[in-house]
């Protein structure tokens, strides 16, 4: 099962895709989907509904897919979270996560088109497993109450400017992570519980060639443990979103050129989908 959210940008509505392939019509029980929904065990009411067969199959084609969650209130970040990322960016890998942010309205559907900023050189890609929160997380102690603050999973693409990031950033990296389009998401929101978020294939490609080819194993820290770290420093809220972050493969290695107008990202996570995106001038 997975929750989509398809339609124009502003118009979304939402739906859900069961086992089978069959898209069904998810607005007689919620208008959205969105923290509240979430919060209200909106998972759980949507796999009865199914079961019970209380949608109505709908059409999904030439419909705009959006991102699967609807106005986030954060969009949190971790950064170096990969060993061999860390390696291939000159660093140890870190003792501590490291927190980052971006601004919510970067959130966009998984084939919209990225702009890439005026006067960017260094514009980069980033496939990373997205936790969506479903429960508010604070102050989490266990590996299980932490998990248990999960809705789902999906694709990120944490796109970056790094020349904004590093080198224009006065000491933080929020420029070279806030422009605008900077994080498609989706295509849709899997449910935590069929989700093994420790064990996921990732992969990227740049006009057709692989970029980033690795598996969550290699995560410094599991999910789990950035949802307990994080929650000792903010309260996580149901809809927001954590950037766990990406493997090795990225132009910041020096291995492969940066971005540019006309360039395509295909980024797939194992069991979550694929996303597409075409990128154009700001």
């Amino acid at each position: 099962m997975e929750l989509l959210r398809l339609g124009a940008v502003g118009e979304e509505r939402p739906y859900v895709r069961a086992t089978d392939g069959t898209v069904y019509d998810l607005s007689p029980l919620t208008a959205d989907i969105d923290g509240a929904f979430l919060a209200a065990d909106g998972i759980a009411r949507t796999r009865a509904a199914l079961d019970a067969g209380e949608l109505t199959a709908a059409s999904a084609d030439g419909l705009r897919v959006g991102a699967p969650i609807a106005h986030p209130g954060a969009v949190v970040c971790i950064g170096m979270n990969y060993a061999a990322h860390a390696a291939e960016s000159g660093s140890e890998p870190p003792k501590q996560p490291i927190v980052f942010f971006k601004h919510p309205n970067t959130v966009v559907g998984p084939y919209d088109e990225v702009l890439v900023p005026r006067g960017s050189a260094k514009t980069d890609w980033e496939v990373e497993l997205a936790v969506v929160i479903g429960k508010t997380a604070r102050y989490v102690e266990t590996d299980e109450e932490a998990l248990a603050c999960v809705a789902g999973y999906a694709v990120s693409n944490d796109v970056s400017e790094r020349a904004f990031q590093i080198e224009e950033s006065g000491g933080q990296w929020s420029k070279g992570k806030c422009c605008e389009t900077f994080n498609p998401l989706g295509p849709g929101l899997v449910p935590a519980d069929e989700v093994d978020p420790q064990n996921l294939d990732l992969k990227s490609w740049v006009n057709g060639e692989i970029r980033q080819d690795s598996n969550t194993r290699d995560m410094v820290f599991s999910v789990a443990a950035l949802i307990r770290d994080v929650s000792q420093y903010m309260v996580l809220s149901p809809g927001d979103i954590l950037n766990t972050g990406t493997p090795q493969g990225v132009a910041l290695s020096g291995r492969f050129p940066y971005l540019s107008p006309g360039d395509v990202m295909e980024l797939e996570i194992q069991g979550l989908g694929k996303q597409k995106q075409a990128l154009g001038k700001a």
